[in-house]
């Protein structure tokens, strides 16, 4: 081959591999390019935050008691207990027999005191025959006022030891009657503290009764939702233990504590329910329709385990908004923490990380989002 071959094929070489490497080079920008200008986006749909009107339920805990306590003691003391007719559990009547005491030595003072009255009785009656006569002899001038005066004393005297002995017997029967300790109202017994045997002092407690046997639960109330939960509103009470029951709400109560922000809803009990006192339950107190900030509910997320939605901005970017969730529906999900007016993302809302660039494809319940400003096309070569 000649050297001029040679220099020729060298040249058209070096020409092929600048064509070659300038070619390269061009499709790395192009990808540069791409990358910078965002690459793939998700496209998702979108809804407006909006204010309605929602049914809504506050949701509250806290523990079962008796609507009214009623401790049973014992009126009068020193006496043994000889019969226990109750034990924990029982439901009594009002006035029904829980305790009988030794009445014995009782009894037979009352004998006593009814003697006593009626010795009283006679003595009243003969020292009012005896006022008679002398008022008599006096009229009649064979008596002087001293004897007179002397016959009005004894009456009198026999008068006094008649209310005295009479207030000694209503006391020991009345003692009597509290020998046998009785039910002041109707109700269930939650707890005994005697036995037979047991020597009863005046004051000890017996027994601690419900009344009527109505429970009702101390709900503790976030003071934000306080002011939505009115007396006589509904609410279902939900155990882990005694499953669930109905209730209304009783009383509201109108301190709050300073400590824990709490307030506290008195939901009395359905009759009939398993719930025991002490025990912990659930209450959903329904409150009515309320204005409320509301989401559709598939556009609610878990992050990290706390709620939140995806918050289109205007460069098409999301931002994760944390909200808090006071109420759901199927379709709707009231919450705080977000404002009215911003577009969240829903389809599509799942895929999502922060920062990310979407397409927003249609808007649900809202208008129509615009459509994404379109490159302009190149222009074209002269």
């Amino acid at each position: 081959m000649s050297k001029t071959t040679r220099t020729v094929l060298n040249v058209g070489a070096m020409a092929l591999s600048a064509f070659l490497l300038a070619s390269c080079g061009g499709h790395g920008e192009e990808k540069t390019d791409e990358k910078a200008g965002g690459g793939s986006r998700q496209t998702v749909s979108a809804a407006t935050v909006a204010q309605t009107s929602l049914n809504r339920t506050v949701t509250a805990s806290g523990t079962v008691s008796a609507w009214e306590e009623v401790p049973v003691a014992a009126e009068t003391g020193g006496l043994t207990a000889v019969a226990v007719y109750v034990d924990e559990g029982s439901y009594v009547r009002q006035g029904q027999a829980l305790v009988q005491m030794n009445d014995v030595l009782l009894r037979a003072q009352l004998q006593q005191q009814q003697a006593q009255v009626q010795l009283a009785q006679a003595n009243v009656s003969r020292d009012d025959a005896a006022l008679d006569r002398a008022q008599q002899l006096k009229e009649r001038g064979f008596l002087s006022q001293a004897s007179l005066d002397t016959a009005l004393a004894n009456q009198r005297a026999s008068n006094a030891n008649l209310a005295a002995a009479r207030a000694t017997l209503a006391q020991t029967q009345t003692q009597l009657s509290q020998a046998t300790i009785r039910a002041p109202v109707g109700g269930l017994i939650i707890s005994r503290s005697v036995t037979k045997g047991q020597i009863i002092a005046a004051g000890t407690e017996l027994f601690r009764m419900v009344r009527d046997g109505r429970l009702e639960l101390d709900a503790q109330v976030p003071e934000t939702e306080l002011g939505l939960i009115r007396a006589g509103q509904s609410a279902t009470v939900t155990s882990s233990e005694a499953g669930q029951t109905t209730g209304s709400v009783r009383i509201v109560t109108p301190e709050v504590n300073a400590t824990t922000r709490l307030g506290l809803a008195r939901i009395s009990l359905a009759p009939g329910a398993q719930l025991r006192p002490g025990m912990f339950a659930r209450a959903d107190i329904a409150v009515g329709d309320q204005p409320a900030t509301t989401v559709p509910t598939g556009a609610v997320l878990y992050r990290e385990n706390k709620p939140g939605v995806f918050v289109v901005n205007g460069d098409s970017t999301v931002h994760f908004q944390p909200v808090t969730i006071l109420s759901r529906t199927e379709t709707q999900t009231a919450v705080s923490g977000v404002n009215v007016g911003v577009r969240v993302a829903v389809d599509g809302a799942g895929f999502l990380n922060e920062g990310d660039r979407v397409n927003v494809a249609q808007a649900v319940g809202a208008a129509p989002a615009a459509p994404a400003a379109q490159p302009a096309a190149p222009a074209a070569k002269k």
